[in-house]
Formats: C-alpha cells, sequence, structure tokens
C-alpha cells in the first residue's frame, strides 16, 4: 500500500513553503538540536536534522550558521508545542511548532482552523488517534533484502510492508538511528524516499465534497504560512488513492 510513501505526503503537507520559512525552520531545529552538543558525529539528533535539511536542499550555509550559534551559546530558547484540532470532513490534524511565543503561536494556529470552518481541540483530542513511529520508504531494494538485514542485526521493527513503490518499515521512535545505520551499511543502491519520525494516522479519511477540499487545502495552504510551524500531519489521503 506504501504507507511509507503515503505518511510522507501528509506530514510534508506544506510543499509550496517560501525557501525563507523552510530555512528559518530548519534553522530553529538544527540549533535546537546542536545545543550543548554540537557536534554531528556523536549527536545522533543533531545527525537526523541535518540530513532532513539537506534533502530539503537547504543550504550548507544556513546549517552551519545554526550550529556556529549553538557553539557560540546564543541563548534562544524555543519551544516545541503541539496542537490538535479537527478539519474539515472528519479529518484529524496535528501541528507541531517550534516558537518563541507559544501564545502568539497557538493564536495564530487557532485562526488558521477558525478561518476554514475547522476547529482547534484541547490536547490528546486527536493524537490517540495517531502513532507517533520511524517511517523508512526505501527503493532499490525488496522486502526479503530487509529481512534480512533486520533479522541479522537483530532490529526492533514493527512493520515492513512492500508494494510497487518500494518498501516501507516502521519502527519505534528511539530505534530510528539502529534501523536507519543498519539498513544503511548493509544494503547496496538503497535509497531512502523517507527517513523520519512522524505521527502516523491509524484510520485514513477521503475528502469527497468539493467545499470540504476547499476548506482542507485552504487549512493547509494557511498553517503552510505560519512561520512556527514545523510540520503538519493529517489523516487524509491523496484524491488519487
Amino acid at each position: 500500500m506504501g504507507r511509507a510513501f503515503e505518511v510522507r505526503k501528509q506530514a510534508m503537507a506544506k510543499t509550496a513553503a517560501a525557501k525563507t520559512r523552510v530555512y528559518s525552520k530548519y534553522g530553529k531545529e538544527i540549533y535546537m538540536a546542536a545545543k550543548g552538543m554540537p557536534d554531528v558525529e556523536i549527536n545522533s539528533e543533531l545527525k537526523r536534522v541535518v540530513e532532513r535539511a539537506k534533502k530539503d536542499q537547504v543550504p550548507s550555509h544556513i546549517i552551519n550558521k545554526a550550529i556556529d550559534r549553538a557553539k557560540g551559546g546564543v541563548d534562544d530558547n524555543y519551544t516545541l508545542v503541539r496542537y490538535e484540532g479537527f478539519g474539515p470532513a472528519n479529518s484529524l490534524f496535528i501541528v507541531e511548532c517550534l516558537t518563541d511565543n507559544p501564545a502568539r503561536t497557538v493564536a495564530f494556529v487557532r485562526n488558521c482552523f477558525t478561518k476554514s470552518n475547522s476547529k482547534l481541540g484541547v490536547s490528546g483530542s486527536v493524537s490517540h488517534m495517531f502513532k507517533n513511529q520511524a517511517v523508512f520508504a526505501l527503493k532499490g531494494v525488496s522486502e526479503d533484502d530487509v529481512l534480512n538485514v533486520i533479522v541479522e542485526n537483530d532490529l526492533n521493527v514493527e512493520d515492513i510492508q512492500e508494494d510497487n513503490q518500494g518498501v516501507s518499515v516502521f519502527g519505534e521512535p528511539q530505534d530510528f538511528h539502529n534501523i536507519k545505520e543498519a539498513l544503511s551499511k548493509d544494503l547496496e543502491n538503497i535509497e531512502f524516499i523517507t527517513d523520519e519520525i512522524m505521527w502516523v494516522p491509524l484510520n485514513d479519511v477521503k475528502i469527497e465534497e468539493q467545499e470540504d477540499l476547499e476548506m482542507f487545502e485552504k487549512l493547509t495552504s494557511m498553517l503552510d504560512e505560519v512561520e512556527d510551524v514545523k510540520d503538519v500531519y493529517h489523516n487524509v489521503t491523496t484524491l488519487e488513492n
């Protein structure tokens, strides 16, 4: 079913984001990950964020500047906040933000929901319908190839799926680095389409009505414009599915 490929589309709903906002988002993430341990080779979380930034074509000077700020002891403080809400046609949303002003951020996020005929919920109202997982979408390998690596390295993996798009692998967030390192080391010509820790919906919905679709697109577009927004996850399948 290509679950990891589909999840990637959901997680990166902000595909129209301006480069400046993408750079700002990664600048915050890299800075926070680098605080206290700015060495990419030692800090596995920093390494993960830097690899994501490079995949999203963030220039090296943006990455290096954020790490240098952490090295220099700049005392910027960003808090990871998570908002949960209900979108059009019974869709569910998780919006993760990095902010230095939560009061400002929640006002912006609430405005996005309100103006799209949607509703911001309380903490826990939506997240129980998602699962936080390490997600990998792989090309250039077969399910048997991946299974061999998992068995040989005694990896803790929850699920493996294969279809004509490739192989999807799901694990616990704390196992992200072990899984990726083993796959990268043992499999030649492997291509990671997705390699992230993300919120995976337990059930999907498909929007049928045009009015609901317009409101859904308005909501995702407005969230895309909020600079503090880091990632948006929802349970809406793509139209072609």
